[in-house]
């Protein structure tokens, strides 16, 4: 049998194999709360940071302003852009599962 050959048939039998669905998947179950919990406090603590980060901004706009300067505002479309992927993290990622 020729290298040729072999690679042939390896082809073959890998077209004819099935593809496994892994499915949605579940939790172990006394890990699955646990994780959700992580989660949870990842989210909130996210979501702190994007108020944080928006009056941080927002302060710094302001004091800019009565200087006359105008260099903030592309911080707060990073912290806009942050707020907005903080946000649909959820639907990003079962979107792409």
């Amino acid at each position: 049998m020729t290298l040729i050959d072999y690679l042939d048939q390896l082809q073959a039998a890998v077209a004819a194999a099935p593809v496994p669905n892994p499915g949605s998947g579940e939790p172990p179950p006394e890990l699955g709360e646990k994780v959700l919990r992580i989660l949870r406090w990842v989210a909130y603590l996210a979501v702190t940071a994007c108020v944080g980060g928006l009056l941080f901004t927002a302060a710094k706009m302001a004091l800019s302003h009565r200087r006359g300067d105008d260099t903030n505002v592309s911080q707060l479309g990073w912290v806009f852009a942050a707020c907005l992927l903080i946000g649909s993290a959820s639907a990003i990622v079962s979107a792409l599962i």
